[in-house]
Order: C-alpha cells, then sequence, then structure tokens
C-alpha cells in the first residue's frame, strides 16, 4: 500500500494492478469525535463543556474535516481549560499556526508540499492566500491573474490560459488546493491553515500582506497588498469592483504596466478615449456598468486578452455593448462579450478565430448566415451565448454544420423554431441553459446522451403537456425548470440522473403533485419547489397524497448537512 499527497503518483500503475483510493475530508460526526477524544482526554466525563461547546465546534470547522489539523489543534487546546483562553485561540490561530511548537508536526509535514513544488507553482500558490478565507475562487479568474502576474511560463503551441489551467490542476492533484464548483463552473479553494501558512512564507518573503482591518496600514515592502474590508471603511484606495464611482479616474489611464482592470458592478458609464494608454492591459471587466459603447481607442489595447462587459441585465438576458469594427483586429483577444450585434460586427469577428468565449445579443434572424459562418471559424470556442433582438425574433442557427468540439458551456435566450441538429454531438457541453425557446419538439431525447452534462436549465423553453427523463443524464447534477406553464406531468425513470444533487421546479402553475419518480433521485442533496399550483403543495403537506414521498427526499437530503461542503 503506498499513501501519497499526490494524485499523480497514486494513479501511477507501477506494473501492476492497482486501486486508488481517495481519502474523503472527515464528516462533522467523525471530525468532532477525533477532535474531542484528545482535547478533552482530561476534563470530567472526557466531554466538551457547554460553555466551549460553541467555539469547540468553530475551531473544528476550521479544519474541514482534516484529520492532521484535527489532531494538531486538538493536542494545542488539551492545555486550555478557560473559554477565554480558547476564544484567545480562536482570535489568533493564525499566530498558533506560525509560532506554537505544539502544531509545529502539521506545520512541518504541509511544509515539506510547499517545498517539493517547483518554482512558478509556489507563486502561485501564495498568490491564493491573498483571497478571503473560505473564499470559493473561480478558476477562470485566478488564471487572468496569474498571467497578469506574469507566473505562467510562456510555451510553443499552447496558450497562456492553458499552461495556467495546468498549473491550477497541479495543485490541486498535490491537494495544495481544493477543487470546488461555483456556479457548476471549475473553481477552487485554498484551506484555511493552509492559508496561514501561506501567508506566513508570503509575509517572510514580502511576497504579499493582506490587511483585514483588525491592522493599521504601515509600509511592509510586500509587492502585494489585499485589503479585506467594507468599501465604506476602504475609503480613497484604489479596490474598484462595486465601487458608486461613475467615471474612470484619468489618474489611472497613466499606468502604463497595468495588466489587470477590474469595474465590475461600477456605475461607470463610459471609457475616455485616453485608456489607449494601457497599452499592457490583458484584462478588462465591464460586467454590470452603466457603458452602453466602448471608444475607437479600445482596438490599441493590442495585448487586451479578456473582454468581459454587458451594460445591464433583465432576468436571464444580458444587455451587450457596442463595439467599433476596428476589435476584429485584436489578435490576442481570448474572451470577448456580450456584444451587440450592430452593422456588420458579427461578420467582423468570424476573423477572431482565436476566441474561447463569446457573448452576442441583439441577434436578429437576418444574422442567422454570418453568425453561423463566423461561429463555425472559431475551432477552440469553448463558451457561447447568444440573446434576440426582443422576445417575438426567432434565434436561427441551423446553418452551423457543427460548432467547436471544445464548446463547454451553451446559453440561447430566444425562441427555437426546432431544436438545433448540432446538440447531440455537444461532447464537451457541461453547461446548458434554454431561456424563452418556446419548443414545441421534445429536447430531451436530443441531449439525453451528452457524456459530460453537468447543468441543465430549461426557462419558459417548452410547451408541451408532458416530460419524460427515461435515459441518460448520467453526470447531470444540477437541473433547474422553470415557467414550463403548460406543463401537467413530469416523470423520471430509475436509473435516470444517478449524480442529481440538486432539482428545482419554479412557476410550474399546471404540475400539481410530485414528478412521478423523484424518490429514485439517490444523490439529491438539495431541491426547491417555489410559486407551484396550490394542489402541488398541498399534495406534500402532511396528509397529502404525496407527503410520503416527500419525506423520504426531505431525510435524503438532510443527510449531506453533516458534510463539509462549500
Amino acid at each position: 500500500m503506498l499513501t501519497t499527497r499526490r494524485e499523480d503518483i497514486g494513479s501511477y500503475s507501477f506494473g501492476v494492478e492497482s486501486h486508488v483510493h481517495k481519502i474523503q475530508p472527515l464528516e462533522r460526526r467523525d471530525a468532532w469525535e477525533l477532535f474531542s477524544m484528545k482535547a478533552f482526554s482530561s476534563y470530567h466525563n472526557k466531554s466538551c463543556s457547554p460553555e466551549l461547546l460553541p467555539i469547540a465546534r468553530e475551531l473544528v470547522e476550521k479544519c474541514e474535516g482534516l484529520p492532521l489539523a484535527i489532531v494538531a489543534l486538538s493536542g494545542l487546546m488539551s492545555s486550555k481549560k478557560s473559554l477565554t483562553d480558547w476564544t484567545k485561540v480562536y482570535n489568533s490561530l493564525n499566530w498558533h499556526v506560525t509560532n506554537n511548537s505544539v502544531l509545529e508536526p502539521m506545520k512541518s509535514i504541509l511544509l515539506l508540499s510547499f517545498k517539493d513544488l517547483p518554482y512558478r507553482l509556489k507563486q502561485c500558490f501564495l498568490y491564493c492566500s491573498l483571497f478571503p478565507e473560505d473564499e470559493v475562487i473561480m478558476n477562470r479568474r485566478l488564471i487572468r491573474l496569474w498571467i497578469a502576474e506574469g507566473f505562467v511560463e510562456h510555451v510553443k503551441g499552447v496558450t497562456l490560459e492553458e499552461v495556467a489551467n495546468s498549473y491550477v490542476m497541479e495543485l490541486i492533484f498535490r491537494n495544495m488546493l481544493q477543487e470546488r464548483c461555483r456556479e457548476y463552473q471549475p473553481a477552487c479553494k485554498m484551506h484555511d491553515l493552509m492559508r496561514e501558512i501561506a501567508l506566513s512564507i508570503a509575509g517572510k518573503e514580502k511576497f504579499c500582506v493582506v490587511l483585514d482591518g483588525s491592522e493599521t496600514m504601515e509600509e511592509t515592502g510586500a509587492l502585494r497588498l489585499s485589503i479585506q474590508t467594507t468599501i465604506g471603511e476602504i475609503g480613497p484606495r484604489t479596490y474598484l469592483e462595486g465601487v458608486p464611482i461613475d467615471r474612470l479616474p484619468e489618474e489611472l489611464t497613466y499606468l502604463f504596466n497595468l495588466k489587470y482592470l477590474n469595474l465590475r458592478n461600477t456605475r461607470i458609464k463610459e471609457l475616455p478615449e485616453s485608456i489607449r494608454r494601457l497599452c499592457n492591459l490583458q484584462t478588462l471587466d465591464l460586467f454590470g456598468t452603466d457603458i452602453e459603447a466602448l471608444p475607437i481607442g479600445i482596438s490599441k489595447l493590442i495585448n487586451l486578452r479578456h473582454l468581459i462587459m454587458c451594460h445591464s441585465k433583465s432576468g436571464s438576458k444580458l444587455v451587450g455593448v457596442k463595439l467599433p469594427s476596428s476589435i476584429s483586429k485584436m489578435k490576442k483577444l481570448q474572451s470577448l462579450g456580450c456584444i451587440e450585434s450592430e452593422g456588420n460586427i458579427i461578420r467582423l469577428i468570424g476573423n477572431m478565430t482565436q476566441l474561447s468565449i463569446l457573448g452576442i445579443t441583439n441577434v436578429k434572424v437576418s444574422d442567422e448566415k454570418d453568425l453561423c459562418a463566423s461561429i463555425q471559424e472559431m475551432k477552440v470556442l469553448s463558451h457561447l451565448y447568444l440573446s434576440v433582438a426582443d422576445g417575438e425574433e426567432f434565434l436561427r442557427v441551423d446553418a452551423l454544420s457543427s460548432p467547436s468540439f471544445y464548446l463547454d458551456r451553451l446559453d440561447l435566450i430566444g425562441k427555437l423554431e426546432k431544436v438545433p441538429h448540432w446538440f447531440c454531438s455537444l461532447q464537451c457541453l457541461t453547461c446548458l441553459h434554454l431561456c424563452g425557446s418556446g419548443l414545441e419538439e421534445d429536447l430531451l431525447p436530443h441531449i439525453e446522451a451528452l457524456p459530460s452534462l453537468l447543468s441543465l436549465c430549461l426557462n419558459d423553453s417548452y410547451v408541451g403537456k408532458e416530460l419524460c427523463f427515461n435515459r441518460g443524464f448520467v453526470k447531470l447534477r444540477y437541473l433547474e425548470l422553470r415557467n414550463l406553464s403548460l406543463l401537467n406531468k413530469m416523470t423520471i425513470e430509475k436509473g435516470v440522473m444517478p449524480n442529481l444533487e440538486f432539482f428545482g421546479i419554479y412557476r410550474f402553475l399546471g404540475l400539481d403533485t410530485l414528478p412521478q419518480g423523484i424518490e429514485h433521485l439517490k444523490k439529491l442533496q438539495g431541491y426547491t419547489f417555489e410559486c407551484v399550483s396550490g394542489k402541488f403543495a398541498e399534495s406534500i403537506r402532511e396528509g397529502g397524497v404525496d407527503h410520503a414521498r416527500m419525506l423520504l427526499i426531505e431525510e435524503r437530503c438532510n443527510k449531506y448537512t453533516n458534510k463539509f461542503s462549500n
């Protein structure tokens, strides 16, 4: 038997038949028992006193089911008897991780993992400590920041984003980061105790420093500063996301070395022509601003890789931003959206074959030929968002023979005359969102065999009266059904959706009972039934025809509340 924290070593066969068993974090009950064995060994009845119970459980939560951390922390707490002592440790846990000799074995083991990292991965790992404690970080965002910092190696024939993604995977394989999902998109998280060790190393090396509001601002010599407090307390500092500013400070356009500019959810209405000065900018995030059009100078940002924008949001429908035609000359752009269809912009972006993310709004029937021709040229496209000009407009994509093999996420907002013939070819698709499709044809037979589909959202997308999940959907984990107003019967056959974790029904006024076969969803962890008919609500109450099945579903979901999750 071989034990290792590195998944690549564990997966190696060594010339013999082998089985890899991944150790999962302890469940709350087991974590508490392990902690109590040591921490309360000298207490009366070897159990926690009532006054210490809340803070003791908080400390165990900090360990997130990691046995090494639990054993080390319980050893430290075994010598603490009063609530004051326990509170001091809780409030200064980062100091104890760095300085307390009782926690030295845990620290030494975790430091071994850090020392084994290649230099570039060490930088990437330390950078993750800049994020707030317990934050689930979108891989996509982390990758863009690493690239902006210059941490990512240039490899011939491979994009920087692909190289950076391999770094994320390597840190996860080594158990330096925890794999997570956020909105069913790849994400990661740093264990609390791992983060404290990373911050300790980063501080000594002047790599970065984090201010959480409890310290005074002083000269540190650190290369990076993370201010983790409320926006009102920050005052005039340069944190911009969500700040209620309505124009871009002119001083920012003189920061010619700036590579990452996040103006998301600000009230900015326009960008100045002087934005062209930011010639080294790689990521410009304008999502949720009031910007309706970009200046001609935007095309001077020759190093821009990610241009993310929409100026308002209405329900599921984003409203794009108007672009100058010169945008098509920006050959380094990987992400572009959402842009508004206007003039010949859809035809021009067909030259941007390097795009991996594309969002277009205000699409019209007359755009079909140019739209499909342009998408056909984008061989590495992984995320496509299309929405029509208005609710009565048809979204025509039949002229597309097949989108990119790598298409991972697809959002189609608008009427569809029929299910696109290429749906069944989307082998890499993980997320599908259809809104306002109004399909008379049953969509499910076209997508039930998709091998990678994790998330399916159907909103006002089907006008039939019956929906039957009778096969497939082997990897589906999230199912959300909204506004299927004519639907009065839903069936889930046994063995279908074996991995479904969440099931949501919203605004189903024609459905009077629980979906038949919902009890077959053995891995269900959560559900939402919202704005359902009175008969539906009555059926699941005590005495209702579906009450027993509802109790079974609730019992099944409740067992997951005892697991560590984020």
